[in-house]
């Protein structure tokens, strides 16, 4: 945000981490002490120009536009509110900092090791977000921010996003499922298909406090995986690539155990069969493995692609020496190509359909129940039908009167 003064009419270049923002939101982000009523009422008179131009509040704005600002609110933009910064220990800092295996400046990426949580929760005081601020080296730099998350047990590549802009678009990538995640996992025994795609709804478990999923046919929410075994040792172990065509809570562990083949380590959803004996870690072997990510636009030229790679840990890597598994047989390359994202118009007709689609599907009980009843009244203009009667001479029905 670049602010120019015009006597007491304020200028600002939208920047490039604020690109594609509401206009209401770009007001939160950088002045807040402008209120929304404030924003509507300078929209709706003409008050507030984008390149000249009157817009409303949920308009988007693009990186370069100028805005203006009439008076109002503080003399100088008041930067948002932020998290108060959690004070960490040398040894904290250095811990993050260890993690780290790419910057750029959209993003931080971390190779997460096992049985480190990616967030905070009950009883759970030691997480990646709490290390957050390692990154932080002044007041005015944004605090990154987590935009997917990884299994406490599960290792390998973490996307931390630098600042508010390039957080909505890694998040908005996710969603779409055009970023694609390769994970590395060791099984029990052998597929006997080489690859296919696992395609099984899943939900929470009753009783469970929903900490535990399961394979829900009727009410569950739409899951699919894509594997491919690289190799395998025999009937007793193989090493597999997984690639989550969704992104529901323990998806692959929950595939692969619902297969008859869970992952070494996972006694959750495998139980004891999930462990093997031997010189084999008792630990989790669930690694992801390779991300691939387009990252934001910056200024006028056009985001490049983040692809990384996150090493093994020192459990995956040992138990991958004592099956026999050498690393260099994969790459790790995504099994699908990459989803291309939608232009504006694009989207615009998906929105139209899916709108469409559900007007139809509302219709319908509509109809029905109009039928049914259009079926049980009698015709216009139609006389209803009278009680048969005994014809005038005719002869009795041979029923005695009732009295």
């Amino acid at each position: 945000m670049t602010e120019t003064p015009t006597d007491n009419v304020r200028q600002f270049t939208v920047s490039a981490d604020d690109n594609d923002i509401r206009l209401d939101r770009w007001f939160k982000r950088n002045l807040p002490q402008i209120g929304f009523a404030t924003v509507s009422r300078w929209a709706r008179t003409g008050q507030i120009r984008v390149d000249g131009k009157r817009v409303k509040p949920e308009d988007r704005l693009a990186a370069g536009q100028v805005l203006r600002v009439p008076p109002g609110g503080d003399d100088q933009p008041r930067a948002p509110a932020k998290p108060r910064a959690r004070p960490l220990t040398d040894e904290q800092i250095a811990e993050a900092r260890d993690m780290v295996i790419r910057e750029t400046p959209a993003a931080i990426v971390l190779n997460k090791p096992p049985g480190l949580a990616t967030q905070g929760g009950s009883k759970t005081t030691k997480h990646v977000d709490g290390l957050l601020d390692a990154f932080v080296e002044n007041e005015r730099q944004p605090r990154p921010r987590l935009v997917h998350r990884l299994d406490k047990d599960t290792s390998g590549v973490l996307l931390i996003a630098r600042t508010p802009g390039s957080a909505a678009s890694f998040s908005k990538r996710f969603a779409s499922r055009s970023a694609r995640k390769v994970y590395w996992a060791l099984v029990v025994g052998k597929p006997q298909l080489s690859e296919g795609v696992i395609d099984a709804p899943l939900a929470k478990q009753p009783g469970t406090g929903g900490e535990k999923m399961h394979i829900d046919e009727e009410n569950g929410a739409a899951a699919k995986t894509r594997y491919r075994v690289v190799d395998s040792a025999g009937q007793r172990a193989s090493w597999v690539e997984l690639e989550p065509l969704t992104g529901r809570t323990h998806q692959l562990r929950v595939h692969m155990a619902a297969i008859g083949h869970p992952i070494v380590g996972d006694g959750k959803y495998g139980g004891p069969d999930a462990f093997l004996t031997g010189a084999v870690s008792r630990k989790m072997h669930l690694h992801a493995r390779r991300l691939i990510i387009t990252e934001p636009k910056a200024g006028e030229g056009t985001g490049g692609k983040l692809d990384v790679t996150a090493e093994l840990p020192p459990h995956f890597a040992a138990s991958m020496e004592v099956l026999g598994f050498d690393p260099s047989l994969s790459d790790a390359s995504p099994l699908r190509e990459e989803t291309p994202e939608k232009t504006p118009e694009e989207k615009k007709q998906a929105a139209r359909r899916h709108f469409k689609q559900a007007r139809k599907e509302e219709r319908a009980p509509r109809r029905a129940r109009g039928a049914a009843n259009k079926a049980s009244k009698p015709k216009a203009g139609g006389k209803p039908k009278a009680k048969s009667k005994p014809k005038a001479g005719g002869k009795p029905s041979g029923k005695r009167p009732t009295r």
